[in-house]
């Protein structure tokens, strides 16, 4: 048998990481012995515990103490981060640790380096000059980076459940439902986003062209001017249906006030679209006096960032949307530093390449009348994220409410 000795250190117990390691193990089909063990008595005290290991064969020890480090166990005596040198723009070498959207440091010259940038499924490179860590996806690495390979030298910090038994994000709550109290999730959503808002802290939407069909726009408009919003996310659609909607009433050639269809409707959204792109852009086209009220209209006003990401089926585009895939990525990813809190609305694709790029300490709220979309997020590694199974626009409409206090 292989053996090596770990330490588990925090809330251990209540944040369920103990009974995930022993399960872990277990499954593994290796063995634990536990040599030392400390239970905090208060909501503050943390808990230690120190255990022995073991596996049938170094290689399946070595695959277990990887699995383990992922959910928050300290490999006593780890090693420094083992790194190898990127031969080949684009790519990585074969055995490179591959991240989570989980807080990371890695070991290096003796000492725990934070990572920073941190997102899931990118790579580890390391600065030899600064001796500092970030992260780095795949197409960007160049010959001669440092790729930090294997699981040596790595260390996670899992989320541990809050001590506020208000805090609506803690991580064992968020389950998806049809059915729980939406008022009081929402009340909560709205506070972490005033609390956000106090410290100057940044709150990213997702927008999914469903908030303008709804007629949710106009509140989204009016959480740009309470200055609770500082990153957009969006897509062709948003920008074009909003414009559409501005100009024209309308959004899908659906009047936005009777809900009744309206005739040649149909073409409303195209000859937005035309109108924009004869003036070059959504912010001439608001200078203009051409689109002069909505979601795309107060951005441009209040200074939103607004990163729209194209896709295939896109009419036109709209000047604004970036229809290269790689660079869309890219200004979302610069975009997303920083974010406190980000609300995923009615997007599923969008949404989800969000939250790949999200740490997963930020606030994450993902609402959509399909529990589908909810659960898709999760099921992709945000798992951060409180999902709420209801209509946009009523979701938007109660959340503007408890802001306007």
């Amino acid at each position: 048998m292989a053996s090596h000795e770990i330490e588990l250190h925090g809330h251990i117990i209540d944040s369920l990481i103990l009974p995930r390691i022993w399960d872990t193990i277990m499954r593994a089909s290796a063995t634990f012995q536990v040599q030392e063990m400390h239970i905090g008595v208060s909501a503050t005290e943390p808990s230690h515990a120190r255990m022995t290991v073991s596996a049938a064969t170094q290689a399946a020890l070595d695959d277990l103490l990887g699995d383990l480090e992922q959910l928050g166990a300290e490999i006593v005596g780890a090693p420094d981060a083992q790194t190898h040198v990127v031969e080949q723009d684009g790519v990585l070498p074969d055995d490179f640790y591959a991240t989570t959207n989980l807080p990371t440091d890695v070991r290096v010259a003796g000492e725990w380096l934070p990572v920073a940038d941190i997102e899931m499924d990118v790579a580890i490179i390391i600065d030899p000059a600064t001796l500092a860590a970030r992260c780095l996806p795949m197409h960007q690495v160049r010959v001669g980076d440092a790729v930090v390979v294997g699981h040596g030298g790595i260390r996670v910090h899992p989320l541990e459940r809050t001590r506020a038994t208000e805090d609506v994000f803690s991580f064992m709550q968020n389950s998806v439902s049809s059915e729980r109290s939406k008022g009081l999730v929402i009340a909560d959503i709205a506070r972490e986003m005033r609390a956000a808002h106090g410290r100057g802290g940044k709150i990213l939407l997702v927008l999914g062209p469903a908030v303008v069909h709804t007629g949710a726009r106009r509140y989204v408009a009016e959480l740009i001017a309470l200055g609770y919003v500082q990153v957009i996310f969006a897509g062709n659609a948003v920008a074009a249906h909003d414009t559409e909607a501005a100009m024209f009433g309308t959004s899908l050639g659906v009047d936005l006030q009777t809900g009744d269809p309206v005739q040649d409707g149909h073409r409303h959204h195209l000859r937005a679209i035309n109108a924009v792109r004869r003036l070059g852009g959504l912010r001439a086209a608001v200078a203009a006096g051409v689109v002069t009220e909505g979601i795309i209209a107060e951005a441009i006003r209040h200074d939103v960032e607004l990163v729209l990401a194209g896709s295939i089926r896109d009419d036109g585009p709209i000047p604004d949307v970036i229809t290269d895939m790689i660079v869309a990525q890219e200004r979302m990813r610069a975009a997303a530093r920083g974010v406190d809190v980000a609300l995923m609305l009615a997007s599923m694709l969008h949404g989800i390449a969000t939250g790949n790029l999200l740490p997963a300490t930020v606030r994450t709220v993902v609402v959509d009348i399909n529990p589908a979309v909810v659960t898709k997020l999760a099921d992709r590694g945000t798992t951060q994220a409180i999902g709420l199974v209801t209509d946009t626009e009523l979701f938007l409409r109660e959340l503007v409410e408890h802001l306007r206090d």
